[in-house]
């Protein structure tokens, strides 16, 4: 059997565009003379759909748009794609999430999903029915292994515990199944695809079956898809592989092995994950002309727009340097030679006369206060505000430029900085900011992102001589502390196990975390590229008082 692994990104509610691209897709698979073409997990409406699954109309057009991808595409060869099907008992959830097997303008077989994800960023159990058994399809004369996405997790050997009482791999396996064929919406995080190569690969040596892999590419707001689609061989080895944050039709033919380049750094997967975020947030919504980066000349401020020009072209990326009165003339200097570098249109707007008018409107309600946070948070909104300003007058998307090591502790300004469209480097820590600067200038063979500013103390510059490190622990041990509390999900006394760093440090830290989360939440998308991002992923309460010293010893 030849199969097509047809990784192609969508765009969630667009059926019409979608279901193009399969048919599109479809037809070529044909032409390269595949008997089956397999395409990833809810193709035909985008994932994740979320609440567009409760509106009924739309959950009509998709059953017609499954009947019109039938009937278009080439009628000898297979088509199995996932869509939401209506469940018509009258009892349990009204959706299944499932993978259907058209042929010829039919439906020949429909397999459900099973194990359904309801941790994280997953919801499903909000929307979809779990299927009650999982069963081969045969097809051809051959027994198929299909599941989806989440079904095949629940078979790795080296897990802690697990979170189903089935097993569909096992079920699959022992109906003689031929080949596993697995449709997924498989979100990427760093690592993500050391994680899928162990688990598909001990799948594969358990059982001696092949396993066809087909996962979504793109970016869905928050969400990353790296399409990673491959194919193993019965005893585990990685024999085709597809690109990674690319559309991509990989055709493997049973008894042969494909190409498989040599996996990359994992900072330049980063690199492209957050390239592809940007370019399909900014493309998939079709509402803004350009990009717009307010340029601090610090080391966020230069990354992200590093990448937004990567993403769109400088053509249609917008730098705004706003100096004050304690920018320092390097700051705004290297804002002008990273734009030079990149070719891209710099506008320079002081906002000392605003800042001096806002001052002067609070002389009498501050009179016999001291200057402090709330005077330095005045320049930061009023650049806010004029990137706004910009914003709306051309139709411009904001970047805010924020890294995960400010947005975790608070250290960025409501209305401030945090303004904006998207965030791209939410997700990012600081010293893997450094690490993005560093693989920016290697990559283009020059330096865009200039050595001054990847080398200069960071420093928000809000008042005079200011330095981060005035407010925060030195970057590697604040990331150190972070990285193992938000997505280790270590506490006080495990960090402080680990770290050996003073408990009062580790508890501030944590503090502030805890006491930050209404600014999060007030905060535009970020990029996830980590297991554990801020957003639509982690949920903690804002009001609460979680007293974690008092019990830190019982851990």
């Amino acid at each position: 059997m030849k199969i097509g692994l047809a990784q192609i990104n969508p765009i969630v509610g667009d059926l019409e565009g979608n279901s193009k691209k399969i048919i599109q897709c479809a037809s070529k698979a044909k032409e390269a003379g595949a008997d089956l073409v397999v395409f990833p997990e809810l193709i035909v409406t985008g994932y994740p759909p979320q609440d567009l699954l409760e509106n009924p109309f739309f959950l009509e057009a998709v059953d017609h748009v499954i009947d019109e991808i039938g009937k278009a595409v080439p009628q000898d060869i297979g088509i199995l794609l996932g869509a939401p099907l209506q469940n018509k008992e009258t009892v349990g959830k009204r959706l299944y999430n499932a993978a259907i097997l058209l042929e010829g303008g039919v439906r020949k077989a429909v397999v459900l999903k099973q194990l359904l994800p309801t941790f994280d960023v997953f919801d499903e159990n909000r929307y979809f029915e779990s299927a009650q058994e999982c069963k081969v399809v045969e097809w051809r004369g051959r027994k198929l292994g299909v599941h989806i996405c989440e079904d095949m997790w629940n078979n790795e050997e080296q897990a802690p515990y697990y979170l189903y009482k089935d097993n569909p791999i096992d079920v699959l396996a022992a109906q003689g199944a031929e080949i596993f064929i697995n449709i997924s919406a498989s979100p990427y995080y760093a690592g993500k695809h050391e994680v899928r190569n162990r688990l598909i690969k001990e799948s594969c040596q358990e059982h001696s079956i092949p396993f066809v892999y087909v996962n979504q590419v793109g970016a869905n707001t928050e969400l990353l898809f790296d399409g990673d689609s491959r194919v193993h061989s019965a005893d585990g080895k990685l024999i085709a592989l597809a690109k990674s944050f690319e559309e991509d039709l990989l055709i493997w033919e049973e008894g042969t092995e494909g190409t498989v380049q040599t996996p990359k750094a994992e900072i330049s997967i980063v690199h492209d994950a957050l390239v592809c975020g940007i370019k399909d947030y900014f493309e998939k919504t079709g509402a803004f002309s350009k990009a717009l980066v307010g340029l601090s000349g610090g080391i966020d401020s230069a990354v992200t727009c590093a990448l937004a020009v990567e993403a769109l072209g400088a053509d249609r990326v917008i730098g705004v340097t706003m100096p004050s009165k304690y920018s320092s003339s390097g700051s705004v200097d290297d804002s002008v030679a990273l734009a030079e570098a990149y070719g891209l249109t710099l506008h320079k707007i002081p906002i000392v006369p605003a800042v001096s008018a806002f001052e002067g409107m609070l002389t009498d309600v501050f009179e016999g206060t001291q200057p402090g946070i709330a005077e330095e948070n005045i320049q930061a909104r009023t650049r806010g505000l004029l990137l706004m300003a910009l914003s709306n007058k051309f139709n411009y998307l904001l970047l805010t430029t924020g890294n995960k090591s400010e947005m975790s502790v608070g250290y960025a300004t409501l209305y401030g900085d945090m303004n904006g469209g998207l965030a791209v480097l939410s997700d990012v820590f600081k010293m893997q900011v450094y690490e993005l600067a560093e693989y920016v200038n290697e990559s283009a063979g020059r330096e865009l992102i200039p050595r001054s500013t990847i080398e200069k103390a960071p420093s928000a510059e809000l008042r005079p001589d200011q330095k981060d490190e005035d407010s925060l622990p030195p970057y590697p041990v604040l990331d150190h502390i972070l990285s193992l509390y938000i997505e280790s999900q270590k506490d006080l006394d495990q960090i402080i196990a680990v770290t050996g760093y003073d408990s009062e440090l580790v508890e501030d830290i944590l503090r502030k975390v805890d006491r930050n989360e209404y600014k999060r939440r007030q905060a535009p998308p970020g990029l996830r590229i980590s297991r554990k991002a801020f957003g639509v992923g982690r949920r903690v309460p804002i009001v609460m008082r979680w007293n974690r010293s008092a019990y830190a010893s019982l851990i």
